[in-house]
């Protein structure tokens, strides 16, 4: 769990440096973006009240919101405390859960997720927005099913 627990830590803590940075430092916000590597990467002040790309913003409370992922956290722990996982694995978990609890601390400490990140490429214009926490996220659930191994006798495996 060691390596489980390292892996959180850091991807809380690299998502909350992070917005900090952003929002306080370089003082992005709705009325001062800033493009980075334009259209590449640029900085833009987003809330997110719902969950992936808004969705369910306006319909869905908060304290809903944190006890889905605070019961995806623990149904991800139990898991791995039933059926230990190859190192490449845990870490994903640990990706996961420290970015799943980052977003939590954002939802209670200013009611929605602070996203700042916005990437377009090719012609394509993207309107979303998205935050350090959401690639741990992304990276950690697709890291347990590149990597995990199914628990049950003669399964190879996610």
């Amino acid at each position: 769990m060691k390596l489980l627990s390292l892996f959180a830590f850091a991807a809380f803590a690299l998502d909350q440096l992070s917005k900090f940075l952003v929002i306080h430092v370089m003082g992005v916000s709705q009325f001062n973006p800033v493009d980075v590597w334009p259209p590449l990467l640029r900085l833009r002040y987003g809330e997110n009240r719902g969950i992936n790309f808004g969705l369910f913003g306006d319909g869905v409370s908060v304290w809903v919101l944190i006890g889905i992922a605070l019961a995806i956290c623990v149904g991800v722990l139990v898991w791995l405390w039933r059926h230990p996982q190859p190192p490449l694995a845990t870490a994903s978990a640990g990706l996961l859960i420290g970015g799943a609890l980052a977003n939590v601390l954002d939802r209670l400490l200013y009611g929605f997720v602070l996203d700042f990140l916005n990437m377009s490429c090719c012609g394509i214009d993207n309107p979303f927005v998205f935050n350090v926490a959401d690639i741990f996220i992304f990276a950690g659930a697709l890291g347990l099913v590149f990597f995990g191994h199914d628990p049950r006798p003669g399964k190879k495996g996610a």
